[in-house]
């Protein structure tokens, strides 16, 4: 393997282990930091920032931020290939943040998977140049990649983008990945409406190959990493959809003849 692969430095913010909601079979999920969306109900707020931070929980501080090599993660993803066999296509699977903004990290992690004969996935929201998606496309198994709302303008009021350019992506990913999964997180007040939902699904439906589309329901796991970082989590009053909510538009998905599934 090349030397110089190895030594491509990269930052990340933590490596969780045994993962069974980010790809296919078990999964190891290395989180990067830096992000282009602010959405409001973001349950990783330590990794939009690009530059190193301290968070405090329980009163103790403690930095969020590292830089790493890809040699580094190689080394502890590989300690777990044992359980990506076992699990029927276990693998990394590049989270964050948003792994297309540190491309050169990810597309030189994506290959030294490869080249160790280790399943790759990413989670994506699709914002970013074209060109630069397709340096990593090659070395991806799976993409994940988050459709949130057809509507530009409610897009970019709940998360700071609108939606033109991850949709125009998403239409170049479907023809050019090998597998790519339409995932969209339900957020009251932002897109639970069985419309809103058919609206999404349609879209998901017209992409060339795509199949599966996730329901990932809103949850405040995580609400409470923005007093650590000294910030407000403006979405503390909504409360998760209940599951006959999330039923009723998992059958809109499914109506839309796309495999539905609630979860990761």
């Amino acid at each position: 393997m090349d030397d110089k692969l190895l030594q491509t430095t990269g930052r990340i913010f933590n490596i969780q282990r045994f993962s069974i909601h980010d790809g296919p079979g078990i999964r190891t999920i290395v989180f990067l930091k830096g992000c282009p969306l602010r959405c409001r109900w973001c349950c990783n707020p330590e990794s939009q920032e690009w530059k190193p931070e301290t968070i405090v929980t329980a009163g103790v501080s403690k930095p969020v931020g590292r830089d790493v090599t890809v040699g580094e993660v190689l080394e502890e993803i590989s300690r777990d290939r044992v359980y990506y066999s076992r699990s029927g296509g276990g693998g990394v699977t590049l989270s964050g943040g948003e792994c297309l903004w540190q491309p050169d990290f990810s597309a030189a992690l994506l290959q030294a998977a490869k080249e160790r004969g280790i399943s790759t996935a990413i989670e994506t929201t699709g914002y970013a140049e074209m060109d630069v998606i397709r340096r990593l496309l090659p070395h991806v198994d799976t993409v994940l990649m988050d459709i949130k709302h057809t509507d530009a303008k409610k897009h970019q009021e709940f998360t700071t983008k609108d939606n033109g350019l991850i949709l125009e992506n998403a239409k170049a990913i479907a023809r050019e990945s090998k597998c790519l999964i339409i995932r969209t997180p339900v957020i009251p007040t932002f897109n639970d409406s069985e419309e809103e939902i058919a609206a999404i699904a349609a879209f998901a439906k017209s992409l060339p190959g795509v199949k599966e589309m996730h329901l990932l329901p809103y949850h405040r796991i995580g609400s409470d990493k923005y007093a650590g970082l000294g910030r407000t989590y403006t979405m503390a009053h909504i409360s998760p959809p209940p599951k006959e909510q999330m039923q009723r538009l998992l059958a809109v998905v499914e109506r839309a003849g796309l495999i539905g599934k609630i979860g990761g």
